[in-house]
């Protein structure tokens, strides 16, 4: 399971989703399904687009499994109307903790994805072969999808699996999940694939 992340040191932990009440409190998802780590937040910065802004938290209390957060500064349902659809970012060490399995979207994307040909598939070329580079993690009906921009200097694939009709790189989503994906090696930023059929 991938959460998502930005590239800096910040991470997206949720998102304003409507004005509650009248002191200017709203409603926040989460982006990682979990509401613990955002209800002992002291300071948030929302963010729409490159727009910032930084507050301090007053209040964020769950309700009818429903986060409520009162910000520094915002005091009325219009004020909080304002900022309905921004992010609620926050510094890495604040965001949810990750299990076995779990990463970051930011820490996946620009990883390389590599084939580890045993077979002499590669020729002189046997061993970790790169197949492209991680661009976005995608949402799927079954779990999170990797979009990978295939490389043009892959030897293992062919012209019409890396390339489109127009001769640019080709982007494939790939399942992120143990069928499909091997180690996940963060230190050298390389993951893992496991079938070369699922490029196809």
């Amino acid at each position: 399971m991938a959460f998502n992340v930005n590239l800096d040191d910040q991470l997206t932990v949720g998102f304003v989703r409507g004005a509650h009440g009248l002191t200017g409190e709203f409603k926040v998802e989460s982006a990682s399904g979990y509401y613990e780590h955002i209800e002992a937040l002291k300071e948030v910065t929302l963010r729409n687009g490159e727009q910032t802004k930084g507050f301090k938290v007053e209040s964020a209390k769950t309700a009818n499994s429903t986060l409520y957060m009162k910000l520094e500064g915002i005091n009325t349902p219009e004020e909080a109307k304002k900022f309905n659809g921004w992010d609620i970012r926050v510094s890495r060490k604040y965001a949810a903790p990750l299990a076995k399995d779990e990463w970051y979207v930011a820490d996946l994307v620009k990883c390389t994805l590599v084939y580890e040909s045993k077979d002499g598939l590669a020729g002189e070329n046997a061993g970790l072969i790169e197949i492209g580079t991680i661009t976005d993690v995608l949402e799927g009906g079954a779990g999170d999808l990797l979009e990978v921009s295939l490389s043009e200097s892959c030897n293992i694939l062919a012209d019409n699996i890396k390339k489109t009709s127009s001769g640019n790189p080709r982007k494939v989503l790939v399942p992120l999940n143990k069928e499909h994906i091997g180690k996940v090696d963060m230190k050298t930023g390389t993951i893992q694939l496991m079938h070369l059929w699922i490029l196809e």
